[in-house]
């Protein structure tokens, strides 16, 4: 059998190991791109235990469910200096709630993470003069009064110096 066409070439085994090379070096090259991707698009959930998570989902949402139905609607503000929550219940009226907390967290890794205690400063405002560090932040704010949630809320939101 004759490998050889009317213009006279010839596949030989240096074609066919260039053909390889290209062939997986094409796979290699898709795959660390999609890696690339996966890594600096999204941010992605840190949880302690996974399986536990999962578990305690459903509570979660029924909680939730509990609580957005008292009508109870918040505000969030958080700056480079602090951090600012505005409890309204359903007329409009401020809310005094026997104790607000804040948990700040970033969407991957804990080193940065806090938890801070916000103080009433009358009409339904908690505030906490307190620095924040720039970037990306998931805010997981709670209300609770005779023991009992009545406001918990989480919001992703970006800090930028002053602006939020």
């Amino acid at each position: 059998m004759n490998m050889r066409n009317e213009s006279g070439f010839v596949f030989t085994g240096w074609h066919m190991i260039g053909v390889v090379c290209l062939f997986f070096g094409t796979i290699i090259s898709v795959n660390f791109y999609m890696a690339y991707q996966a890594v600096h698009s999204w941010s992605g959930l840190v949880v302690e235990n996974t399986y536990v998570a999962s578990q305690q989902f459903n509570s979660k949402v029924a909680e939730a469910k509990a609580l957005s139905a008292s009508g109870l609607t918040d505000t969030l503000e958080v700056t480079a200096s602090h951090i600012q929550v505005t409890i309204l219940d359903a007329a409009g009226q401020p809310v005094v709630a026997d104790e607000v907390t804040a948990i700040l967290k970033r969407p991957v890794g804990d080193h940065q993470d806090f938890s801070v205690e916000l103080p009433y400063q009358g009409q339904g405002v908690y505030r906490l003069e307190r620095p924040v560090l720039d970037g990306h932040w998931i805010v997981d704010v709670s209300a609770v009064t005779a023991g009992k949630r009545i406001l918990h809320h989480t919001q992703r939101l970006a800090v930028i110096g002053e602006r939020k």
